[in-house]
């Protein structure tokens, strides 16, 4: 029958199969899951915009905190990552899809914090307070953009639908 966690076709004529159920249990009928990019190409505008940015902005980010820090390159890719985090918060403004109060949610309050958090964090390093600079960016990468991003991963989010195909 194959590994635990594979899928497979029944053969009976009963669809597609987990490997867990074995043959005296009723062909159960369920999707493959496949990777496509379908349901965020599909998505109401700005969530396509709205997603690539952010990858965008979680791969320099990522890419900050690994290479050296108050170097030329730190510091353009940080206009970029701040750029990008700032279209990631504007964005948010116009994405409905979670409303909480009238058309807004938590999300929207994020949004705001986050540009209010940019502004500070890069008048911070401009001053010469690097401690502050450094705490405020790494809270955004983790807090903002890791800790968020895996919410979109939620059953029944585009990200879910884009990662299972379901």
């Amino acid at each position: 029958m194959g590994a635990v966690g594979k899928w497979h076709y029944g053969g009976d004529g009963g669809g597609v199969l987990p490997c867990a159920a074995s043959p005296p249990v009723a062909p159960i009928c369920q999707k493959e899951m496949i990777m496509t990019l379908v349901p965020l190409i599909n998505a109401t505008m700005p969530i396509p915009l709205h997603a690539l940015a952010a990858i965008l902005a979680l791969v320099i980010g990522a890419a900050q905190l690994w290479l050296a820090k108050g170097t030329a390159r730190h510091r353009q890719l940080g206009y970029v990552w701040v750029g990008l985090m700032a279209f990631v918060a504007i964005s948010g403004f116009f994405i409905y899809e979670t409303r909480l109060f009238g058309v807004f949610s938590l999300i929207h309050l994020l949004s705001v914090l986050v540009l209010v958090t940019l502004w500070r964090a890069v008048r911070m390093a401009r001053a010469g307070k690097i401690r502050a600079h450094r705490r405020a960016m790494i809270l955004l990468f983790w807090l903002a953009l890791v800790l968020t991003g895996l919410f979109t991963f939620a059953p029944g989010r585009i990200m879910h639908q884009v990662v299972t195909g379901f």
